[in-house]
């Protein structure tokens, strides 16, 4: 594992994710979890992010923005209770640092107005892998879908899945991450993604769901 600093090269992959202040929640309902993901599309752009533009424009659909050139390009995201993942590539020099550094001040702006706190919100700076190998890139795409298991099993890696049908259909249901696109769901939230910009692992839902259950079914391979 590299923790920043590292460089970001553009053609590279990379795995990024922070979590709160001592572990605590940075999600606490569906409106927090709906702002990031918002902030995931409007903030990768060239332009400058404003907060006054989201409350300005709070009743016109944030996915129909103009937001000129993206400055990143994103592969998968999870978001959980305390942390977040994303799978990111640069589309321009300096892109991730950038678009890291504008989603995370207007999440932390969002969250200190309506909770009427101030200071940090996470544990620092964000933390970064670099996907150096094909196979390392290939599993990061599960492990950051998976996530969400452990609200429903925190010790499933450990004992194995109890149930792989019921664990299977909370992750359908999981609206706070990308799964719902590669499972095929068509929904505004896909926008976030640029798929193209990754290797094609799941060129059709039925790969995708294989390669999850593969990954339920074969807990050993996690490390």
């Amino acid at each position: 594992m590299s923790l920043r600093p590292i460089p970001f090269i553009a053609g590279e992959y990379y795995h990024l994710y922070n979590r709160g202040n001592s572990k605590q929640k940075i999600f606490h309902n569906q409106n927090d979890y709906k702002r990031f993901i918002i902030l995931l599309y409007t903030c990768n752009s060239e332009n400058n992010f404003r907060m006054s533009l989201v409350k300005d424009r709070a009743d016109k659909d944030p996915y129909l923005w103009e937001r000129g050139k993206q400055i990143v390009a994103i592969g998968a995201y999870c978001l959980m209770p305390n942390h977040f993942h994303i799978l990111i590539t640069e589309k321009q020099e300096g892109g991730i640092s950038k678009f890291m550094q504008k989603l995370t001040t207007a999440y932390v702006m969002y969250y200190n107005g309506i909770s009427e706190r101030t200071g940090s919100l996470f544990e620092g700076k964000f933390k970064s892998e670099h996907l150096d190998t094909d196979q390392y890139l290939k599993y990061i795409f599960s492990y950051i879908h998976l996530n969400p298991i452990k609200l429903i099993q925190k010790d499933w890696k450990e004992v194995g899945i109890k149930n792989k049908k019921s664990a299977l259909e909370y992750l359908n249901d999981y609206e706070y991450s990308s799964y719902q696109d590669f499972s095929g769901l068509q929904r505004k939230a896909s926008l976030i993604l640029e798929r193209k910009a990754f290797p094609n692992y799941f060129p059709s839902t039925k790969n995708f769901e294989r390669e999850i259950l593969d990954w339920l079914e074969y807990r050993d391979r996690f490390d």
